[in-house]
Order: C-alpha cells, then sequence, then structure tokens
C-alpha cells in the first residue's frame, strides 16, 4: 500500500521528487504512441464507426477520479426523463466478460461485470447496461434493446466508436496531475486532445478556491472556445445504510458523528472532501487502490479499527459497496448518495440538443458533380427536414449549392483547368502558376474545422475526392462515383483496395462497374446512373425554344477556364452550319463562367440589346443559365465540350459531336456512338452536325445508344435511404426533435434519486 501511494503522490503532483521519476522516459513513448493513434484516426488511416444509434460519449484524459459514473449517471437519468430510450456501454473495469453482458439491477455478478456498471443499473434499472471489452459490440447488444440513444462510459480514447457528442471531464482538484503521461503521470494523452470534445466539464468545482478554478478555466481556453466550457459540483442527496440491502435513512444527522471511512476510488481526496463538508468527525480513513477487490479480513480489519476508536460507523462510497466481499457484514456501512450537478444547466442541455442534431456533408469535385451533389443534399434536406446539411466543392465556388440553398465551407477556388487535371501538361503548369498548391493547402485545412462537426461526408465523384476526405475528416465516406467505369478505363488496383477498405459504400454508374467492384470485395452498388438523377429533377420546368423553323442545336462551352478560348471555336462552327441548314441556337453557360469575358473572346459578336444572348450580322445565339436538363429534352443535336454535361445530353436521347482530345478519348469509351469526335476545327464540327442533322435514322440511332450506355436514374434516393437506414438517421432526427422540444419548453428532467430508485 505504501508502494502504490508513494507512486500516486507522484503521479497526481503531490511530490517534487521521487524514484518514480525513473518512468519519464516511458512517458514519451506514451505520448508518442497517443499522438500516432490520433493522427491516424483524425485522418481516415484507421477509420470509426458510426452506429445507426446517436452516441455520447463521457471521459477523460487522465487516470479515473473525475466522477465520469455521477455524470453517466446524471445524463441518462435526464434522457430517460425525457421519454428517450436510453442504454449505456462501459468497459466495466475488473470484469471478465469478453462478450456483451446486457444488466438491468443488480441481477449480474461483479466478478462478471465490473463495479461501475453494476452501480448503474443499480441507480437505473430501467436503463440497459451492456458491458464487454469491445464497445462497438455493446452497442449492437443495445440495439436488440430498441434503445433510441446511448451514453458511452469512458469512450474518449474508445475512438472506433463514433460519437454525436464528446464530453470530456477535468477534475478540479487535480486537473492533470504531475503534467505526465502514463507511466510516469495520470494523463491519458496531452491535454491538447481536449480540442477533440464538443464539451468540457470541470468536476468538483466547489472543491478549489476561485484562484485555482479561475487558472484552470485559463488553461483550458488554450484549447477549446469558452462557450463549451462547464463547470459541475457533488450534491449529497441522501444518505443511505447497506447491510446485504438498501434502508434509506430519512432524517438522519450526521454532524459529529464519529466514523472510520475507507474508500477504493480514483479520487478519494474527494470522497474525504464530501465527508468532511457534510460534518461527519472522520476518526480515521483508509484508502484502498483504485476497484480494490475487498475480502472478508479487510472488512475485519475495518470492523476492528471502528470498535478499537469508538466509531458508530465505517462510512464508504456507493461504489465500494459493488466491491464487498459475499459474506454477511459484520457491521452496516453508512454510505452518501452523490450526484452531480451541472452549472447552467439550461445552456448546456441546448448545446448538447444542438450537438445531437443530424450533421452531414457533401462534398464534389467538378462542376458536373456540383450538380449531382446539389441535387443529392436537396434530397437529404427534404427527407431530413431538422438536418444541418453543409457542402464541400473541391473545385469553383460552389454555385449550385448555394443556388440550392446549401451552405458552402470549402475555398472558392479560380484555377485555369478547372482545378483537375484531365486534359494537357499546360493546365497543370497554368493551375500551378495560378496558386494550386496554395488552394490544396487551404483546402485541407478548411476540411479539418469540420471534423467532428459533421457525420459519414457523402462524396460525389471519384476515387480522388475519396483520398481527400480520408485525409481530412476521418470518417469513412460514402462515394457516388461518377467518372471510373469498366467503360472507361476501370479502377487501379490502389483503388479498389481503398473502395474496399476506406469506403463504407460505393454507388457505380453503370451495374458491370459495380460488378466489378464486388469481385474486389468492395461494398457496390448500382441503382440508377446518378448523372441521370438530373435528367428528372427539374424544378424550373422546360426551356421554351424560340419558334424559328430549323434543327435545334445546344452548344455547351463548358465550365473550365478553357471555355474561354473554346467558345470562340463554337462560334466559327456556328457560323459555319447555319450557311448549310436553318438552325436555332442556344448556348448553356455554367455560371462559372463570365458572359463578359465570353462575348469578348469571340472577335464581332456583341452582347444582344436584351442581354439574353450574343449576335453577329443577323444571326444570334440565344444565352441559357438554367439547368442543362430544362434546355437538353427538346435539342436535336449537341455540340459540347463539357463532360458531365456531354453524358447528361447522350443518357436523353441528344446525338453529340464533340472535340477528339485526351479527356474526350476516354469519354468517347462510355458514350460509344452515340457521340462522334472529330478534330478541334470549326469546319469540322459544322459538317459533322451537319450530316447528323441531315440523317434521321444517324440520329435516332446515336440516341438510343446513348439512353442505352447512360441508363435511368435512382441512384441518389438509394444513397438518401441508405443514409436513413444504416446511419439511423431517421432515429438521429426523431431524438434530436423530441429533445430540443423538451428543453425549448422547460421541461422538469431531473427525476428521484434513490438507491433504488
Amino acid at each position: 500500500m505504501k508502494l502504490v501511494r508513494s507512486y500516486l503522490e507522484w503521479a497526481r503532483g503531490e511530490r517534487q521528487f521521487s524514484p518514480w521519476a525513473l518512468l519519464v522516459p516511458l512517458a514519451c513513448v506514451s505520448q508518442s504512441f497517443a499522438r500516432s493513434r490520433n493522427f491516424a484516426f483524425d485522418h481516415g488511416l484507421v477509420a470509426s464507426y458510426e452506429p445507426p444509434i446517436p452516441v455520447i460519449s463521457v471521459g477523460n484524459i487522465t487516470l479515473g477520479g473525475t466522477n465520469k459514473t455521477p455524470f453517466v449517471e446524471m445524463l441518462s437519468r435526464h434522457f430517460y426523463n425525457m421519454g428517450v430510450r436510453v442504454g449505456i456501454v462501459s468497459r466495466g473495469y475488473g470484469g471478465r466478460t469478453s462478450e456483451p453482458v446486457v444488466i438491468k439491477g443488480t441481477s449480474s455478478e461483479r466478478e462478471i461485470v465490473g463495479d461501475e456498471p453494476l452501480l448503474l443499473a443499480s441507480r437505473l434499472p430501467h436503463v440497459p447496461v451492456a458491458v464487454s471489452r469491445d464497445r462497438l459490440k455493446d452497442v449492437e447488444a443495445l440495439q436488440k434493446h430498441n434503445v433510441e440513444l446511448i451514453v458511452a462510459d469512458d469512450a474518449f480514447q474508445h475512438r472506433r466508436l463514433g460519437r454525436d457528442v464528446d464530453i470530456v471531464l477535468v477534475d478540479a482538484c487535480c486537473p492533470f496531475g504531475n503534467g505526465r503521461l502514463v507511466p510516469a503521470g495520470i494523463l491519458r494523452e496531452p491535454p491538447k486532445a481536449i480540442q477533440r470534445a464538443h464539451i468540457v466539464v470541470i468536476t468538483k468545482a466547489d472543491q478549489v478556491s476561485e484562484d485555482d478554478l479561475r487558472s484552470l478555466r485559463q488553461k483550458l481556453l488554450q484549447y477549446i472556445p469558452a462557450d463549451r466550457l462547464f463547470t459541475s459540483r457533488l450534491e449529497l442527496r441522501c444518505w443511505s445504510l447497506w447491510d446485504g440491502s438498501w434502508q434509506d435513512m430519512e432524517d438522519f444527522t450526521v454532524k459529529s458523528l464519529p466514523v472510520v471511512a475507507f474508500s477504493a476510488i480514483g479520487s478519494p481526496e474527494s470522497f474525504r472532501r464530501t465527508l468532511d463538508q457534510a460534518g461527519l468527525r472522520v476518526l480515521r480513513e483508509q484508502r484502498f487502490k483504485d476497484h480494490h477487490r475487498f475480502d472478508l479480513r479487510d472488512m475485519e480489519r475495518l470492523a476492528a479499527l471502528k470498535e478499537e476508536l469508538g466509531a458508530r460507523y465505517l462510512v464508504c462510497t456507493e461504489k465500494d459497496v459493488y466491491n464487498l466481499p459475499k459474506e454477511p457484514l459484520i457491521s452496516p456501512l453508512l454510505v452518501p448518495i452523490i450526484s452531480t450537478v451541472i452549472d447552467e444547466e439550461d445552456r448546456f442541455w441546448s448545446i448538447v440538443a444542438e450537438k445531437l442534431r443530424p450533421r452531414l456533408v457533401v462534398a464534389s469535385n467538378g462542376y458536373g458533380e456540383d450538380a449531382m451533389g446539389a441535387l443529392l443534399a436537396q434530397k437529404v434536406k427534404k427527407r431530413f427536414p431538422c438536418a444541418y446539411v453543409t457542402s464541400f466543392p473541391i473545385v469553383g465556388k460552389g454555385e449550385q449549392y448555394e443556388n440550392a440553398g446549401i451552405s458552402v465551407d470549402s475555398v472558392p477556388s479560380e484555377s485555369p483547368s478547372g482545378g483537375v487535371i484531365k486534359y494537357h501538361i499546360s493546365d497543370l503548369l497554368k493551375d500551378l502558376k495560378s496558386g494550386l498548391v496554395r488552394h490544396i493547402f487551404s483546402q485541407l485545412k478548411a476540411w479539418k474545422k469540420l471534423r467532428g462537426e459533421v457525420r459519414t461526408p457523402l462524396c460525389v465523384g471519384d476515387v480522388y475526392l475519396l483520398l481527400h476526405t480520408l485525409w481530412g475528416q476521418g470518417q469513412l465516406p460514402v462515394l457516388v462515383a461518377t467518372a471510373k467505369t469498366v467503360y472507361l478505363s476501370g479502377h487501379w488496383r490502389l483503388e479498389r483496395f481503398l473502395l474496399k477498405h476506406r469506403c463504407r459504400r460505393v454507388w457505380t454508374r453503370d451495374s458491370e462497374t459495380a460488378k466489378e467492384l464486388v469481385r474486389s470485395h468492395a461494398d457496390a452498388v448500382f441503382a440508377g446512373n446518378p448523372i441521370m438523377d438530373l435528367t428528372c429533377d427539374n424544378n424550373s420546368g422546360y426551356f421554351q425554344w424560340p419558334k424559328e423553323k430549323g434543327a435545334r442545336v445546344l452548344l455547351l462551352p463548358g465550365s473550365r477556364q478553357r471555355a474561354y478560348d473554346d467558345m470562340k471555336m463554337l462560334l466559327d462552327a456556328v457560323e459555319i452550319l447555319n450557311k448549310k441548314t436553318s438552325c436555332v441556337f442556344v448556348a448553356v453557360i455554367a455560371p462559372s463562367l463570365d458572359i463578359e469575358q465570353l462575348v469578348a473572346a469571340a472577335p464581332g459578336w456583341r452582347l444582344a440589346d436584351d442581354g439574353r444572348g450574343i449576335v453577329k450580322n443577323g444571326l444570334r445565339v440565344l444565352f441559357y443559365l438554367g439547368p442543362l436538363v430544362s434546355v437538353a429534352t427538346d435539342a436535336h443535336i449537341l455540340i459540347g465540350l463539357g463532360g458531365t454535361a456531354n453524358q447528361v445530353c447522350a443518357g436523353l436521347g441528344v446525338p453529340v459531336v464533340s472535340i477528339r482530345e485526351k479527356g474526350k478519348l476516354v469519354q468517347k469509351k462510355l458514350l460509344g456512338d452515340s457521340e462522334i469526335l472529330v478534330s478541334p476545327d470549326p469546319q469540322v464540327l459544322a459538317d459533322t452536325a451537319f450530316v447528323i442533322l441531315s440523317d434521321s435514322e444517324l440520329r435516332q440511332s446515336m440516341g438510343e445508344e446513348g439512353k442505352k450506355r447512360l441508363g435511368g436514374p435512382g441512384a441518389l434516393d438509394n444513397v438518401v435511404e441508405y443514409v436513413a437506414r444504416e446511419y439511423g438517421w431517421d432515429l438521429r432526427c426523431r431524438v434530436y426533435q423530441k429533445i430540443s422540444r423538451i428543453i425549448n419548453q422547460g421541461d422538469d428532467i431531473h427525476g428521484s434519486y434513490s438507491t433504488n430508485s
């Protein structure tokens, strides 16, 4: 006991010099391990698992003594009184079970589940407590008990378990010990780890001086903002007598009562202060190591000490009761029933409720992907009205998200290629010159800010976006894959590996690609082409083409910076084609393009008086700024230099004429005979378009091929339903709405506190 006491005095910072200082080098090893582990979880190298039930974690960064168990009990009681079916998961220190054991009341043995779960189950007989070494299995076990919310005891370091709210407790009496990590101190990880917490609570705030409390506040404010910091205190609710069963001691006076105290808890000093504040006269105090399992000899010695000193009672903590031997007690024990009281309670519960609000981010990496991402975000918002939905477009300014009413959290970009290098090395050089490297780091920094604030990312794009997500967020994302397909190049071995191990599920754009990924053991499904979802969710109505007779020719300069150079080529082709046959021309202008700059790129053309297009020598090209599908449905042909837009038109049955270059050659493998590629020459573009317009059978066969190649819609709706089912978003919304309503109404959520409640 003396050896243990001397170690604790050193670790808690109560002794400046000790032979235990020889452990300091091992603390450096612990610190390196903790930092490496946190880095791995933060960046997705080791992924967390998001259960389909909201989870609140209560933990600390030190070894015991922060009153986690009373705090877990307080939270669970409050949720139960709100009408929420709450469950508790616990490691069960000292227990021997490896498989989950769910207990209610005190039906289980301490040797199996440990002391703290028994205490919680006793306090909360209607709340199931799951105990095992694997908290993920505990969550699965509680799902069978139809719980709606889980409170995880001591789970701050258990990062495999995803959580909606992270609450960290800091002991006001001994916040960081000697400042060293185990085994040289009591820290489990560096104080900086507190930054991960959504809420930090200073416990036992009433047991230290105002100066000490103020000093501790200042230290914690280095890591968290002031609005996330709270204080709590322990409140003595009543006294009980334990002699094999609980007996409430109503109207019991303890002032000046002579007692012998003993405890086996992480912070015996706090227990002693509680006794002193209650007015007990403590004749002697015996301290044992935390979770000490008392035997008959221990109790005989304590009983003898009581008789020797003339004490009326032996007094211990409620937790110690569950570590007593099975033999009948020689002397009944006096037990204080303690509960946690949070200061600024209304503000605390408001923050808890807000953090329980479902939060999701949709990320994308291109103009076409942004369109699909914005539509997906809208579907999520409609399906879960209470959810907070944000977006993270990697490329461009996110206009499509903003137009859809979705907030944008990324850093706007203006790169010559559009941000993703697909075409020429010259594009890469232009991007580098315009600050590509700086933008990448800015995006990573912006993505980092979302860490811990949103749940599983929904990604629209290719595997490169997946890599970005993994680096910045840490959760296994859901991927709507729009770039890779077996009709193009398929997936590289590394890509298949990442999709298998670092992605929750992948929605592919065709069935054959899904089959390819399934063979690689990735969770991949085909539920319709996400690109074609853009064709059936148009709220803007259909575009009314001009009534002039002639072929309806759709022009698409693209959405990237090179569109300004390509616009001249398209307009030159327009002039040539118009001489061959009567045509009506409409150019779809992406929000990322500047119209004045487009006009300036085409010599001889000027902006029309009504501002709706450009004119030259009586020839008119109408500008359309709305959704592509609105205008493409009734088009006869597309002369397009875009990516996703070309595919949408092909899927709608519109023949496509484009230029032969690296990116389009790859796309040609997907579109097949629905697209004709020619040299980047206005004359050739016009001639090819004329041939298609003149041959109705050719135009029809190209349209049918496009519909066959692209397939139908449905993927995005399937993604939303998957999120609702597998991530429990229906449940999360119900819980959030229920808790928010009760808190806003100011209803009483305390309930009674007794040992047999």
